[in-house]
């Protein structure tokens, strides 16, 4: 999503419009955003936590529930080490997903947080939390949970 030119507010106001459009479109079920990491540059980390306030306004607006992860945590999940470099977030998204060639790294790093999401409440992380058992060497979901 590119946000254009313009002030500040007005670029925020089109990632929630945008983001509305998509929610509308493709009706997730929940949200998956990545948490604020502190950058070199404070001026760059605190247009990127507007960005993504306004992404989580837009999903909470909707109703939705809003998931967090660390880079760390997203990247352990799909590469299996938490300092892997983009190109190695890149291959591994475009390898468990079959994707016929690699995603940016923007659309490589959207998809490994949702991967993310789909092994903590799928996978191991949901035995941990009881929501999940191992029968025979299966995933099983634990009714009501």
């Amino acid at each position: 999503m590119r946000t254009g030119t313009g002030g500040m507010p007005t670029r925020l106001g089109v990632i929630v419009r945008d983001l509305a459009h998509v929610i509308a479109e493709y009706a997730p079920a929940e949200v998956v955003v990545e948490q604020v990491f502190v950058n070199v540059n404070p001026t760059s980390t605190l247009a990127l936590g507007q960005a993504r306030g306004a992404a989580i306004a837009a999903a909470v607006l909707a109703g939705l529930p809003v998931h967090e992860y660390t880079a760390g945590q997203i990247k352990q999940a799909v590469v299996g080490g938490g300092r892997a470099a983009k190109s190695q977030v890149q291959a591994m998204v475009s390898r468990l997903l079959g994707l016929p060639g690699l995603p940016s790294p923007d659309a490589a790093d959207a998809l490994a947080a949702a991967i993310c999401h789909a092994h903590a409440t799928t996978g191991v992380g949901s035995i941990a939390r009881g929501t999940s058992r191992m029968r025979r060497g299966r995933m099983l979901r634990m009714p009501g949970k």
